[in-house]
This record gives structure tokens, sequence and C-alpha cells, in this order.
């Protein structure tokens, strides 16, 4: 997956986190603020870890490539694999809370 598209579904997940804990507006200091706490202070806090999984690896693959040598080609794959595997559970965790999001909207009342 490319990187953009990484960052964009980063960003939906940021945002749906953002509406879960009820914000009108999505602002990144309003965001931080509204999200403190509870479920969703923790779906933001592993939206910011993925993210910064994300970046690691990004930065080891541009050394690595850049020659220099205090990065070693394993690390570069572990990190890159740590980052895709964080990356996949997020996607998951956002489809099912998706999902969940639809069962509710659909019950009757």
């Amino acid at each position: 997956m490319s990187t953009p598209a990484i960052q964009s579904t980063l960003q939906q997940m940021q945002i749906m986190a953002a509406q879960a804990a009820g914000s009108k507006a999505v602002q990144p200091a309003a965001v931080n603020a509204a999200l403190a706490g509870g479920f969703a202070g923790e779906l933001q806090s592993a939206v910011h870890r993925i993210n910064r999984l994300q970046q690691t690896a990004s930065a080891q693959a541009e050394a690595f490539q850049s020659g220099d040598p205090r990065v070693a080609l394993n690390d570069v794959i572990v990190d890159m694999q740590k980052a895709s595997v964080a990356f996949q559970m997020g996607m998951q965790v956002r489809n099912r809370l998706i999902g969940a999001y639809k069962e509710v909207m659909n019950m009757q009342v």
C-alpha cells in the first residue's frame, strides 16, 4: 500500500475517532482535547502509534537507500513489517467499528 493511501486511511480513522467522541469540527487541537480519555482516546492513541511506526519505517528505508552504514537491511525489513502489521490491524479495527456503527444505526427503537 502506498504512503498517500496510508496517510489517507489514518486521517479517516482520526476523523472517525473525533466523531465518536462527539466533536463537531475536526481540528487537530480540538481532537486531542476531546479524546483525552475513554475508548475514543485509546483509538486516537492507536492511530498515533500506527503513524509513528509508519514514519519510523519510512525513515529507516530512506536511510538505508541513501547508504547510511548504521542502518542494516534486516532492521529495515523488521520495521516495515511492524508498520504493515499495525496498519492492517488498524484497518480491521476500523472495518469492525464501521460494521458495528451500521448495525446500531439499523436497530429499531
